[in-house]
C-alpha cells in the first residue's frame, strides 16, 4: 500500500517559489551589473563590499567566509584573485595564530565607488521600484526575521570538514 501524498500549504509553496525566483532574477541582472562596471563577480563584490563596511576595512577570513555564506576554500580562492588585482591584503590575524585576516585597499574601495551606482540603479529597479515604501518596509519585517533565524543556526565555518579521502 502506497503512502498518501503529502499536503504541501499553497500558498507556502508560492511564497517559496515567488522568493526564489525574485531572488533569481534578481542577482541575474546584479552579475550582470557588476561585470560590465568593474570586471566583479558577485562573491568578489560582496567580498569587497563586507570590507568597505567595517570600521577598519579588514574581517577574518573565517567571519567572512560566514557572513557570505561562502566555503573557506572558496573564499581563499576568491581571496587570492582579488590580492593578485590588488584589492585586498592578507596578513596573519592579530588575535589568532592560525587565522587570517583580509583588508580592502584604496584600488579595492575605488573599485566599489566605480561600481556601486549602478548596482544601486539595478536593485532600486528590479526590486524597489515596483513597491511603495510602506511595501519596502513591510518586506524588510518579513525577511529580517526569517534572515535573524538562518544566522542563529552554527555557521558554515562550525561544521566539520569533509574528508577528501577515508582513512
Amino acid at each position: 500500500m502506497s503512502e498518501p501524498p503529502h499536503e504541501v500549504d499553497p500558498v507556502r509553496l508560492g511564497a517559496y517559489f515567488a522568493l526564489v525566483e525574485v531572488s533569481d532574477l534578481l542577482r541575474h541582472a546584479i552579475e550582470q551589473q557588476l561585470r560590465e562596471a568593474g570586471g566583479l563577480t558577485f562573491v568578489r563584490f560582496q567580498i569587497l563590499m563586507r570590507l568597505r563596511l567595517t570600521e577598519t576595512g579588514s574581517h577574518r577570513m573565517t567571519d567572512l567566509a560566514d557572513a557570505i555564506v561562502h566555503s573557506r576554500s572558496g573564499l581563499t580562492y576568491q581571496v587570492g584573485l582579488l590580492e593578485q588585482a590588488g584589492l585586498i591584503t592578507r596578513a596573519p590575524s592579530p588575535d589568532d595564530d592560525r587565522g587570517v585576516t583580509v583588508t580592502i585597499t584604496d584600488a579595492g574601495r575605488d573599485l566599489i565607488a566605480q561600481v556601486l551606482p549602478g548596482h544601486e540603479e539595478v536593485v532600486g529597479r528590479m526590486l524597489f521600484e515596483p513597491l511603495s515604501q510602506d511595501a519596502a518596509r513591510t518586506l524588510s519585517g518579513l525577511l529580517t526575521p526569517v534572515r535573524d533565524h538562518m544566522r542563529a543556526l552554527p555557521p558554515r565555518s562550525a561544521g566539520r570538514r569533509r574528508r577528501s579521502r577515508p582513512d
